[in-house]
């Protein structure tokens, strides 16, 4: 059995993309900041006891106040700033963890749609294995394009998937990883990247197609029709 979840939320994105200079972390849906969903998720599950919260160092005061003692989120233990790229504020938030971390989950803020059957999955798989990732098996035919836009490969789609987060792994193995990384100034595209160079092999579960990221004003359309679904 797992001793503890412990969990690291990067939500440290400005999120160009949304057209405006609110941070989409910090936007409402549903009434509610999106980072919000994220941490009523995990803060309702017994088996994590404790979120670390990666944010922007100008906002750290404001999801002090404005999000974790406004929504009274218990489990969080900290909020600290973030560093250039995503793996800075990654490495930032699990160095905050004790070294009685069990597991670890590392989460994207701008992620509001989560489900508990997933990550029972997950858990079950990064138990066994050290790593476990959501995966979303490609519905469309997938093709590796070249450098002047012409079809290079048709890739084979059973094989191909679109990855989410939460991520979970084993606590000292990720962080070996992490350490490891940055000796050689290699930034991975996901915490799983890492894990894959550094570790050993990552297990992907089957994800969830409403388990959708806030890049653009139409996600919030989708996230919010979905969350108005769950009730």
């Amino acid at each position: 059995m797992v001793d503890n979840l412990r969990v690291v939320i990067a939500a440290a994105g400005k999120g160009s993309r949304m057209g405006t200079t609110t941070n989409k972390q910090y936007m409402l849906l549903k009434g509610a900041p999106v980072l919000s969903y994220s941490l009523e998720f995990f803060e309702k599950l017994p088996v994590v006891n404790q979120i670390v919260v990666v944010c922007a160092r100008d906002e750290v005061d404001y999801c002090k106040e404005e999000i974790v003692k406004r929504f009274k989120f218990n489990k969080v233990a900290a909020v600290v700033p973030g560093g250039q790229e995503r793996q800075d504020s990654v490495w930032a938030g699990l160095q905050q963890l004790g070294a009685d971390t069990d597991l670890v989950a590392v989460h994207d803020g701008a992620r509001p749609v989560l489900s508990a059957e997933v990550l029972t999955r997950l858990l079950a798989e990064a138990r066994e294995w050290g790593a476990a990732i959501p995966g979303i098996a490609s519905r469309d035919t997938v093709k590796l394009g070249d450098r002047d836009g012409f079809v290079r490969q048709t890739l084979d789609r059973t094989s191909v998937y679109a990855i989410q987060t939460p991520q979970v792994f084993n606590y000292t193995e990720l962080v070996t990883a992490y350490r490891e990384a940055r000796e050689e100034e290699f930034l991975g595209t996901d915490d799983a990247s890492l894990f894959e160079r550094y570790i050993g092999r990552v297990k992907i579960v089957p994800g969830d197609y409403n388990n959708i990221k806030i890049t653009t004003p139409q996600d919030m359309i989708v996230a919010e029709a979905l969350l108005r679904g769950r009730v």
